[in-house]
């Protein structure tokens, strides 16, 4: 119910946090399972969110051992379909919680489940891919040697920033991979070097690489300016958008600045704090407005508000300074 309910609801709030996304093979958007989403990590949980809400069937997510505090945020995080993957770093000691969860990933897979996992295995804020860890050859070779007729579904995403609100999201689909491409009988080393050698190569061709500095080329590849005539519609709603909702994004944009602006997690700590707020934001204004005027069409801002959101989000500048 929790994840039905988030699921839906962020799909709608990303229709402002999101200028536009583009997908190369909406198809795959269909796809049964069992299936593993092997993709890169430049930004965050906002990568799972994007994925999460685009498929239509439900999709587990890996995420860092450490997010699992507590058994309260443990049992939120299992609710909306989140496992934890613990690292060196996070303690020697809860590295066997990671084959609980492997094994948790291979029912999964046999009730015809969809995972992703992030194959970079950490997080970074750039247009690059790195190389890859073994955790996704390893869960791929193990569904297979159960006969577990798995898919690996290579995914590359890219933004346009990772700052700012009303992106661009460019999520790029490769081939599907399947057991036939590697030796099941050759041993661990080799079986998996030949697994990430194929995953890498097909990420190279749907991860964009581009330098920080390079601002000609993120234009070229990550900005897409609107036509002439949907400018000029909505220059007047987007004006109106911005000294609407200015009042609750500033404040919580420079918040998150202060608190998490080098930590990779900016934009999805924004998105989430947004998509939470937002409504109430909306019907306060709303009500104040019923309140004061007496007129039942204040209620029209309900609508009007988001739009001029929308609107605002369709204008503004695309890429980072």
């Amino acid at each position: 119910m929790i994840y039905t309910i988030l699921k839906y609801t962020v799909k709608l709030g990303l229709k402002i946090f999101c200028r536009n996304i583009f997908i190369n093979k909406t198809e795959y958007l269909k796809i049964k399972g069992p299936l593993l989403i092997a993709m890169n990590h430049p930004n965050s949980f906002l990568d799972a969110i994007i994925i999460d809400i685009l498929f239509d069937k439900p999709v587990w997510s890996l995420a860092r051992g450490d997010a699992f505090k507590g058994k309260l945020i443990s049992s939120i995080l299992t609710a909306v379909k989140i496992m934890p993957v613990y690292r060196t770093s996070e303690g020697v000691e809860n590295l066997s919680e990671n084959y609980k969860t492997f094994d948790a990933c291979l029912n999964i897979f046999k009730l015809g489940g969809i995972v992703q996992i992030f194959s970079e295995g950490r997080c970074e804020n750039e247009w690059h891919l790195r190389p890859l860890k073994k955790g996704t050859a390893r869960l791929a070779i193990k569904a297979w040697e159960e006969n577990i007729p798995l898919k690996i579904l290579p995914a590359g995403i890219n933004y346009s920033s990772f700052f700012r609100f009303g992106k661009n999201i460019f999520l790029n689909f490769g081939e599907i991979i399947t057991v036939e491409a590697i030796d099941l009988k050759s041993s661990d080393g080799i079986r998996n070097q030949t697994f990430n050698s194929i995953l890498q190569s097909q990420l190279q061709q749907l991860v964009l690489e581009i330098k920080a500095e390079d601002k000609p080329r993120q234009r070229e590849l990550l900005e897409r300016k609107p036509i002439l005539l949907i400018k000029i519609l909505l220059l007047m709603p987007a004006l109106l958008g911005y000294l609407l909702n200015a009042p609750l994004y500033l404040p919580v944009k420079n918040f998150i600045l202060k608190k998490a602006h080098e930590t990779g997690h900016f934009d999805s700590i924004m998105m989430g704090l947004l998509i939470a707020l937002y409504p109430f934001y909306v019907l306060l204004i709303t009500l104040t407005i019923y309140f004061i005027s007496g007129n039942n069409l204040a209620f029209l801002l309900l609508l009007i508000i988001p739009f001029t959101a929308w609107s605002y989000v369709q204008l503004k500048p695309q890429l980072d300074k």
